[in-house]
């Protein structure tokens, strides 16, 4: 019980900066028509009430398509897909209407529940929807007339930023209307991408069947450019056997995810509607439980090589000058390159810090941390310290110590406690300058 309570706190504790960053952010969140018929909705539920109490603002857009099928088959309606897309003549639409207007009444419901004792108690959730999906035809396919199956022409962003900004959860069909009152049937992907792209969301949430994107051991993917995966789409497009199946639900997933960060999105996530838990542990912890897809950058954080040796002294000689770092000279930093880790910006080293480890403590010490002055105030200071603190949990150390005369703050913003002298490894209390009289931090690791 005791383990428990100790991995919930620190559980909790190690999420905050996430519920920091996310407040105030606007998440469009995918839920296909299987994620609803699962068991493990009502979970989802809970956590999108988590998520809007959090200050989240959300956008919900819901497919139907297991729904669908059951009314099809139950008035024995036959009907044809076509490149993946449904031919919506008027009996299949008339059903698409239907299951989408139950469905939205079951989600509705679902988010207006507040019984005492319960996730939802007190949550007081405001659902709103409208006509802000404007669609025109798809029109003849390769001779084929899709009747009224869509595609999205434009979405009212103003409106939907509109509702958010009164803390509203706006709630998206895939349905779509015409300028001429005509109703289409959309894909939902379509309209989840084209939504987060609008509004210029902060996140596009795809839930699927599957955790996200596995390698060829099996391994998940925590991370993927949106170049790669542009490529793993074809590679999954390859891979059917059902030649009237051009695309299947993974890969139609990707490429949304793919297209919304190519245009703008700053991050799109793969997770399962099956796994519960699965939203708040991508989004509130390290490691995160699906794909995370993101636009490829020129700037990266990387292992420094000896190559970068001119670049680390060009950027830490202002600071050794003002007596912010101690001076290292040009052998020393070729002899320690590979305690180094860089921020890279097509080329130019922007960022710098190096871990020199302690094995028989099991603890590390950061250092020389320093970010070019025209590239301060991002987050690069963070890039730099999850990099480091990666690196020292590879070599499993359970510490990580740094010694600092003027950015104290710095560190106690970001976990660090201040400790006593004797508290270090004996080796390094050996080479401590007490003329710098710099202050000691640490922070646990595990």
């Amino acid at each position: 019980m005791i383990d428990d309570l100790t991995q919930y706190l620190n559980w909790f504790r190690h999420s905050s900066p996430y519920i920091n960053a996310h407040r105030g952010k606007t998440f469009v969140l995918m839920l296909p028509g299987d994620a609803l018929a699962d068991d493990n909705f009502a979970n989802i539920v809970h956590d999108i009430a988590l998520l809007n109490s959090l200050g989240v603002k959300l956008i919900l857009v819901h497919g139907s398509r297991p729904q669908l099928q059951q009314r099809l088959e139950a008035q024995q309606i036959d009907t044809r897909i076509h490149h993946d897309l449904r031919i919506t003549d008027a009996p299949v639409l008339k059903c698409v209407i239907e299951a989408v207007g139950y469905l939205r009444t079951e989600i509705e419901a679902k988010l207006s529940m507040g019984v005492a004792n319960s996730p939802m108690h007190g949550a007081q959730i405001r659902v709103c929807g409208g006509n802000f999906v404007t669609a025109k035809p798809v029109g003849i396919y390769e001779g084929v007339d899709l009747c009224n199956t869509g595609e999205v022409r434009r979405i009212d962003h103003e409106a939907i930023r509109y509702q958010l900004q009164n803390n509203h959860i706006v709630l998206l069909s895939h349905l779509g209307y015409s300028p001429t009152g005509e109703i289409f049937n959309l894909a939902v992907e379509d309209v989840a991408t084209q939504t987060a792209i609008a509004v210029k969301a902060d996140k596009l949430v795809l839930f699927g069947a599957d955790n996200g994107v596995t390698d060829s051991k099996d391994q998940l993917r925590s991370e993927l450019l949106a170049d790669t995966a542009e490529r793993l789409v074809n590679q999954y497009r390859a891979r059917l056997t059902d030649p009237s199946e051009t695309s299947s639900d993974i890969s139609r997933h990707l490429a949304a995810a793919a297209q919304a960060c190519k245009r703008g999105v700053s991050r799109s996530h793969l997770i399962s509607y099956k796994e519960d838990g699965a939203l708040v542990t991508e989004l509130f912890s390290r490691n995160g439980t699906g794909t995370m897809v993101i636009e490829e950058s020129y700037e990266q954080v990387r292992p420094a090589n000896i190559e970068d040796v001119g670049g680390i002294l060009e950027l830490i000689q202002p600071m050794e000058e003002a007596g912010v770092l101690v001076r290292r000279s040009r052998e020393r930093l070729e002899a320690e390159i590979n305690r180094f880790t860089v921020i890279d910006l097509d080329g130019a080293i922007i960022g710098c810090a190096a871990l020199y480890p302690f094995p028989e403590e099991q603890t590390g010490e950061l250092a020389c941390v320093a970010i070019a002055a025209d590239y301060r105030g991002g987050n690069r200071g963070e890039k730099l310290l999850e990099g480091i603190e990666q690196a020292a949990r590879e070599q499993k150390l359970e510490r990580l110590f740094v010694l600092t005369t003027r950015t104290a703050h710095w560190f106690l913003e970001r976990g660090f406690i201040q400790m006593n002298i004797q508290d270090l490894p004996g080796e390094k209390q050996a080479l401590y300058n007490f003329q710098r009289n710099s202050k000691v931090f640490a922070k646990q690791l595990v």
